[in-house]
């Protein structure tokens, strides 16, 4: 019998990826979207997709009722991804914008996480992967709203992990770093939105952030695609034993060790230094 898996944020990148590459290989793939519009790739690529807005708990409720129903009662793996990143100072950041920086990629997850937990209960097994980011380990400047959600991720996480030792619900993170989708296209877009940025005392170092943001290429060196990612979902979903972390790019490997071994002082002038 072929594992069932619950994809958030399917409509680009990583989430799509794992949603096509995953049904190729035989599971049974539950894709969701935020967008209605989304919705037609997966009906040509025969794959069942629910809506899902994270930053709604009906939609996040109504939408895992209907997973359940579309992998016939029962779902193995909950693959949390669908998320966004909100550029801007700290001191830029409007308390609004914070907080749905967090109802996405933070509370919704914590939702769903919940319903998918109760499900694996009472079939007496479950996989759940969330996938965090290398800014869930250091924190990097203009980052803050983003930082503090995946922060806050890896701590809940982890209680979680330990609280359901106990149990066959095996929980993992995934910490990919700098991987190819349109997450820059996205940050953007939240950025003009909701940051005003000529009136800003950090209105000359947003200029090389929109730079950065436009690149058509990755900026960052060392970038992968999403099969990365995928190599170690799949591993997070097949393994008898699941890892607890899995990263994914040389800056997570780095960071993850750095981290352990310089102090915050000399962690913060090499993160200044290449940020």
């Amino acid at each position: 019998m072929s594992k069932s898996i619950l994809i958030t944020g399917c409509s680009t990148g990583i989430g799509l990826y794992c949603a096509k590459t995953l049904h190729n290989s035989g599971y049974k793939v539950i894709a969701s979207v935020r967008n209605p519009k989304h919705l037609e790739q997966f009906t040509e690529l025969n794959i069942p997709c629910v809506l899902l807005d994270l930053s709604d708990e009906r939609s996040i409720q109504e939408g895992f009722e209907q997973a359940l129903q579309l992998c016939d009662g029962q779902l193995d793996v909950l693959f949390n991804n669908g998320a966004y990143g909100q550029p801007g100072a700290v001191e830029d950041l409007p308390t609004n914008v914070l907080r749905q920086q967090f109802e996405v990629n933070f509370f919704g997850w914590h939702t769903l996480t919940r319903l998918a937990i109760s499900h694996m209960r009472t079939i007496g097994q479950g996989r759940i992967v969330q996938n965090s980011s290398v800014l869930g380990l250091v924190a990097l400047p203009y980052r803050g709203a983003y930082n503090a959600s995946k922060f806050a991720l890896e701590g809940l996480t982890d209680t979680l992990r330990m609280e359901l030792a106990d149990t066959d619900i095996q929980i993992s993170l995934i910490e990919p770093g700098p991987i190819l989708s349109e997450f820059r296209k996205n940050a953007r877009q939240a950025f003009e939105t909701h940051i005003d940025i000529t009136a800003s005392h950090h209105s000359a170092e947003y200029q090389a952030q929109l730079t950065r943001l436009k690149a058509q290429t990755a900026p960052q060196k060392f970038t992968l695609g999403p099969e990365a990612v995928y190599d170690k979902l799949l591993h997070a979903i097949e393994a008898p034993k699941a890892k607890p972390r899995y990263y994914v790019t040389f800056p997570t490997y780095l960071m993850g060790y750095l981290k352990r071994v310089l102090s915050s002082r000399w962690l913060d002038k090499l993160l200044l230094k290449n940020r």
